[in-house]
């Protein structure tokens, strides 16, 4: 057996226990015996409650910026559930879609990079230390690049490129979900590393951008999964949790420039040169994985544009 799979059966095997121990759990059972009218009322009910301790607790002890920033970072990784919801209907999409889906993506990223993180990032470092934001930001941004360089090396690692039939086994889909998920706590972090500046404007930007972003995501997890046989929603809810990382990243990001505010330009250039690192080391090579494509150029070029353009209507 090689180290890859030897990886991905420790994780299946995790899973897998943690699971049977939440259907053990008596208080599960309980509530799965109940009248399914019962039984979703009850875990609605457990879920609002959740979110007003969860959120009540934000409020309290850091303020209205971080229940914000934090809401805004949940919204952003559900989009990756919206992306995932076409899967219920088909098991492929046509590769020049994707391709234009994912140089969308990349577009906005690169916008709300640029716009939202850098920008603010060098202004903010000039005020805590005049005449060297641009050092900060740029010290920020190696250190991003380097921290998912060093978890692609250490995590096993599989590109976008699943659409097109190049996984076909659960095993691969899994190193490709564990991927996913850790390209999207840097992405997170960057919404509330954002929202951190205090400037809601360039918060809300970002997070808009990076939801944007998480839609193809969804979908080209869902796919393989429903390919292989899943059930659907099973697939789209499989996907909808690789998104919610985010909302972890987004807590650590705006809490720590909040409470640490002169490191917030090495913060923002690290979520900067995460999202970087993803664009050029994922996305955009995907999209010509096949050869030159124009849909995808074009397709980031309207990408880039349009955030461009709503950075500037909400400034």
């Amino acid at each position: 057996m090689s180290e890859i799979s030897k990886k991905v059966a420790k994780v299946q095997r995790f899973l897998q226990a943690r699971n049977e121990q939440l259907c053990a759990s008596p208080h599960y059972q309980a509530i799965m015996a109940l009248p399914p009218l019962q039984r979703w009322s009850v875990w609605c009910g457990l879920f609002v409650l959740a979110q007003v301790l969860v959120f009540g607790g934000l409020y309290l002890m850091f303020g209205k910026l971080v229940v914000i920033g934090f809401a805004a970072s949940v919204l952003a990784g559900l989009a990756t559930g919206l992306g995932a919801l076409p899967a219920l209907y088909f098991k492929n999409i046509a590769e020049n879609l994707f391709n234009s889906l994912l140089g969308a993506a990349a577009g906005v990223m690169l916008a709300a990079t640029a716009f939202s993180l850098l920008m603010p990032g060098i202004a903010f470092g000039n005020v805590v230390w005049p005449g060297k934001g641009i050092y900060a930001v740029s010290l920020g941004m190696v250190a991003g690049a380097l921290f998912l360089h060093y978890a692609d090396r250490k995590l096993p690692h599989v590109h976008l490129g699943v659409v097109d039939s190049q996984i076909r086994s659960f095993n691969k889909i899994w190193l490709f979900i564990v991927a996913i998920t850790l390209h999207n706590f840097p992405e997170g972090m960057s919404v509330g590393v954002s929202f951190g500046t205090g400037d809601l404007k360039n918060g809300l930007v970002l997070a808009i951008a990076i939801a944007l972003q998480n839609i193809p995501e969804g979908l080209a997890v869902a796919l393989p999964l429903v390919g292989l046989g899943m059930n659907k929603w099973r697939a789209v809810a499989i996907a909808t949790l690789t998104g919610l990382v985010e909302p972890v990243g987004g807590l650590l990001g705006i809490t720590m420039v909040t409470l640490f505010q002169p490191i917030l330009p090495l913060a923002m250039g690290f979520a900067a040169g995460a999202m970087l690192f993803v664009i050029s080391e994922e996305i955009i090579p995907e999209t010509h994985s096949h050869g030159r494509s124009r849909y995808a150029t074009f397709a980031l070029m309207a990408g880039f544009i349009v955030m461009m353009i709503l950075d500037t209507m909400l400034a």
